[in-house]
């Protein structure tokens, strides 16, 4: 299938002129979405699982498919390679608008045969052809979340069968059937052997990892943050081993979400603050000392675990350990929340970017002011007088003193 590249010149709908304008994104769509949706019977392609949260421990349970068999199905639902290929806003939510849910409230500790087919769709190494039968025709919406990608049409399931068999890499199938695996173990296993975050919360929650009879269903929102957090523990486990970085700055961005990532040369601790261009004296902040955290980073929630997570591969690669202090910065450019997979690889561009190294703390604080105030016309002291990896770095009482 031809994916359309969006230009705010060449389609007569992006009238604004602004790429990324949310009434435009969300018109285009629906307005192909609504030619597409036609009848309660269809074959296509499976391409992710949803597994809602309201009504916990009941919830919503689907598969997320298009209207109709496509060439290129997996790019529905392919966020490492949207930001690789720095796709749009307008396109990431005519993919996202295009998928139909459809599902069944069932418990999460239910077993059943629509369970277990999710779970194959799931696990699958891509798409799996299937026949989906709804009770009525979807309904068009299209729900923008902080945490998930955006869903769109959704129906009751009535029936769905596989007209394929789904192709499961061997070591997701040693993962699943080992039953006294840990989850967590399972999650990290999987990490080491390439497999993406996203895979990873799309098999973690249809409950194909864990102890046997510990599995159950997760809601998506949930496995999301779960992943990220668990692979992050796992890379502060070993770049704990390592000497400490030098000062080092890394800048990038991702959609209008801005990342300036300040290291220092010293024991692993991370924070990140969170604000807009628009309103800078207003921020969200969380932190953890070298011990970690003991409870859920409330104010950043889950972008807090994907920039540390894009933060620790770094200085894995690197083979250093640091306190970092991340500053997010969002720009008018990000108009619509797409998920904390945004954030992810915003962090990941900004740790691929070409580090610059300082002799001193004071020389990489100095640029950090300087590019805040040219590039967002704010006073990085906000943040960085509040910093308590700062306010640590400055009451740390250094054996080189004494000698």
């Amino acid at each position: 299938m031809h994916f359309p590249k969006y230009s705010a010149k060449k389609h007569p709908l992006f009238n604004c002129g602004n790429i990324n304008c949310p009434i435009c994104a969300k018109a285009y769509s629906q307005i192909r979405i609504k030619k597409r949706i036609v009848k309660e019977n269809f074959s296509t392609d499976a391409v992710a699982p949803f597994i809602g949260r309201y009504g916990y421990p009941t919830v919503n349970v689907g598969i997320l498919a298009p209207p109709e068999e496509e060439e290129e199905s997996w790019l529905y639902d392919a966020p490492k390679y949207w930001a690789a290929n720095n796709f749009q806003i307008p396109r990431i939510v005519d993919f996202r608008s295009s998928l139909i849910n459809s599902r069944n409230k069932f418990n999460i500790r239910k077993r059943n045969g629509f369970l277990e087919l999710n779970q194959e769709v799931s696990m699958a190494s891509k798409p799996t052809d299937i026949d989906i039968n709804l009770k009525n025709k979807p309904r068009f919406r299209i729900n923008y979340d902080n945490l998930m990608a955006p869903t769109g049409p959704y129906a009751e399931l009535k029936n769905a069968k596989l007209t394929e068999n789904p192709k499961i890499h061997t070591k997701v199938q040693k993962a699943h059937y080992d039953t006294d695996l840990k989850a967590n173990e399972a999650l990290v296993y999987l990490y080491k052997n390439n497999f993406d975050e996203n895979f990873l919360s799309r098999i973690l929650s249809v409950g194909t990892l864990g102890i046997g009879k510990n599995r159950k269903l997760v809601p998506t929102r949930w496995s999301i943050t779960s992943v990220d957090s668990q692979i992050g523990n796992y890379l502060v486990s070993r770049i704990k081993k390592y000497n400490q970085c030098n000062y080092s700055a890394f800048f990038g961005s991702y959609l209008g979400n801005n990342y300036l990532i300040l290291c220092f040369p010293e024991v692993w601790s991370y924070e990140l603050f969170e604000t807009t261009a628009a309103n800078p004296a207003y921020y969200m902040t969380d932190y953890e000392g070298y011990g970690g955290r003991k409870h859920y980073a409330d104010n950043t929630a889950g972008g807090y675990y994907t920039v540390r997570l894009a933060v620790l591969e770094k200085l894995n690669e690197m083979k250093r350990q640091g306190s970092v202090l991340a500053l997010r910065f969002i720009t008018s450019d990000y108009t619509l929340p797409l998920g904390v997979w945004v954030t992810r690889e915003a962090a990941r561009n900004a740790m691929s970017s070409k580090r610059i190294e300082f002799s001193s703390k004071e020389l990489m604080l100095e640029y950090a002011r300087k590019l805040i105030r040219r590039k967002f016309n704010c006073d990085a002291d906000i943040y960085l007088k509040q910093s308590n990896i700062l306010k640590s770095i400055k009451g740390q009482s250094k054996l080189a003193q004494y000698i």
